[in-house]
């Protein structure tokens, strides 16, 4: 399977209470607040992040008498609600909480995302707040490091 057939079904993966789930091209420069809450597949990261140590992102291990693979990190970008809302500061938690916990029961269903990576998905969740477009959110980073092959 290839990096792009990869992406292909993070961007298919279903979850409940989730309304959108965007592809790569399909990721806008702004956020409308109807698409809320809208995961984003970034195979390039966070927006605006601190750019990767050394040895991280893309890391070819390729033996001559082995397998090749790719060992890769994609952002998959859960944005729920833009922080200025009117609501109290925590009133956004228990929902965040439900779609993280959707999040994770719907890749638990098919962590090597329909037989496109080696290896079962790794993934660190890292709920936060988020800009994107020029709007901060409160969200998750699903930080995904994948095997595939070459």
């Amino acid at each position: 399977m290839t990096l792009a057939a990869a992406l292909t079904q993070l961007a298919a993966l279903t979850v409940p209470g989730i309304n959108h789930n965007l592809a790569i091209d399909a990721v806008p420069e702004q956020i409308a607040r109807t698409s809320l809450p809208i995961l984003l597949v970034l195979p390039d990261g966070l927006p605006q992040a601190k750019p990767s140590a050394p040895g991280e992102g893309f890391t070819a291990v390729a033996f001559s008498q082995g397998a090749r693979t790719v060992s890769l990190s994609v952002t998959h970008l859960l944005l729920t609600a833009p922080v200025p809302s009117g609501r109290g500061a925590a009133s956004h938690l228990p929902d965040l909480v439900a779609w993280i916990d959707a999040y994770l029961s719907a890749l638990a269903a098919d962590v090597t995302l329909g037989d496109s990576l080696l290896e079962p998905a790794r993934v660190r969740v890292q709920p936060g707040r988020f800009d994107y477009g020029g709007v901060s959110y409160h969200g998750c980073a699903f930080q995904h490091e994948w095997l595939i092959a070459v």
